[in-house]
């Protein structure tokens, strides 16, 4: 069993004995029939992952690990906050008719701020201390901008990457205030670790450890029966991560400069409702 696949079945199990239900409370989250999404969840749920021991995608279940980077690519490399210029259609219910999500994600990292050593955004900075600066203790991003979060479609989940350098070795923590486990734990652990890979290569270093820090941990009431069936199957071992090393401009990677051997994830046929 892969690691990822541990760490999801402890995740949910310990939500599912443990957690507290909100089905007393208002809601904001409802189904495409109007009624309320409600959730079990545990707070403050903490995950690490060593990058150098395998990659953590899930087998439990297929996680769609090429449409994972294109949604990586399209924030952290376009900087795009306009659904036309993603290749899925995950975010479709929260664009407008310009296909616009407002001032979120991608946008805030496209912001310009002026810095002593000159303009530039918020993963340029961090790109830039990689290389110039990697004792500093301060190499991070915030997309979580108050002045801007009434003009965007949803408030950031996976609000702030903290990059820290020890010896020749890149880590980085990931905050999120809000998981839904069924249907974005693992996609944001494959994205955000490919960060790290991809950070890393752009600054001759290695990938090292990505600490998730979750601080509403949950699962939606229509996921249940899906993710306990989930948790009855059997793990399988990871896949082997191949990153195209000739690529050093983090701004050259592609969604093909990525590839996994042996992914061979159990089938899965159950549809997952999303609530928005």
């Amino acid at each position: 069993m892969s690691r990822a696949d541990e760490i999801f079945k402890q995740n949910c199990l310990d939500i599912l004995n443990n957690g507290v239900w909100d089905t007393d409370l208002n809601v904001r989250p409802h189904w495409d029939d109007g009624t309320p999404a409600h959730t079990v969840k545990k707070f403050g749920i903490v995950n690490r992952y060593n990058l150098q021991e395998e990659f953590p995608i899930l087998t439990l279940r297929r996680t769609y690990f090429k449409t994972c980077i294109d949604e990586l690519l399209w924030i952290w490399q376009q900087k795009s906050n306009n659904i036309k210029d993603l290749r899925g259609h995950i975010w479709d219910s929260w664009a407008d008719e310009n296909g616009s999500i407002g001032k979120a994600y991608g946008y805030q990292l496209g912001v310009k701020h002026q810095y002593p050593e000159g303009e530039m955004d918020q993963v340029d900075r961090v790109l830039y201390d990689l290389k110039h600066n990697p004792a500093s203790r301060r190499i991070l991003t915030n997309i979580y901008n108050f002045q801007d979060l009434h003009e965007m479609a949803l408030y950031p989940c996976a609000y702030s990457m903290t990059f820290n350098v020890s010896g020749n070795t890149l880590n980085a923590i990931l905050n999120q205030r809000s998981q839904d486990m069924l249907a974005a734990n693992n996609w944001n652990v494959v994205q955000y670790s490919v960060l790290v890979h991809m950070m890393a290569q752009a600054a001759g270093l290695q990938a090292g450890e990505l600490v998730h820090v979750i601080a509403d941990c949950h699962i939606y009431d229509r996921h249940v029966p899906i993710i306990e069936k989930m948790l009855e199957k059997d793990g399988r071992s990871a896949p082997k991560f191949h990153i195209d090393e000739s690529v050093t401009d983090f701004y050259q990677f592609t969604r093909d400069s990525f590839s996994l051997e042996g992914y061979d994830p159990h089938p899965f046929e159950d549809k997952i409702p999303v609530a928005i």
